[in-house]
């Protein structure tokens, strides 16, 4: 469960958890309308794609702080990006909600 602590709204009820490599290439390819989080050893910058994903994803850049620093709105099916910020979660939202950079969020 994702909450945003600053609003006190409900992001994400359920989602997928990667924190290896192999789930994190994986990611959304292939699979149904899902929330996803991926979780990094240390801060980096994200390079996404969306090869195989076939509807738009909501992506927020989360610091060490659970601090919202990047979001990326409505990236689509077979399209790149790379965040302009280092972060340590990445959230892939298939069911976006309300959320602005700078918001502080609950992960659990």
């Amino acid at each position: 469960m994702i909450t945003n602590k600053t609003s006190y709204k409900l992001i994400s009820e359920k989602e997928r958890l990667c924190d290896d490599a192999l789930s994190q290439s994986w990611g959304l390819m292939f699979r149904r309308k899902q929330n996803l989080i991926m979780i990094f050893p240390k801060e980096k910058i994200a390079s996404l794609h969306m090869f195989f994903v076939f509807y738009p994803i909501d992506v927020l850049i989360v610091d060490g702080k659970l601090k919202i620093i990047e979001i990326k709105k409505k990236f689509k099916p077979f399209t790149l990006w790379k965040s302009q910020e280092k972060g340590k979660y990445i959230i892939e939202l298939a069911y976006p909600t309300d959320y602005k950079v700078g918001d502080k969020i609950i992960i659990g």
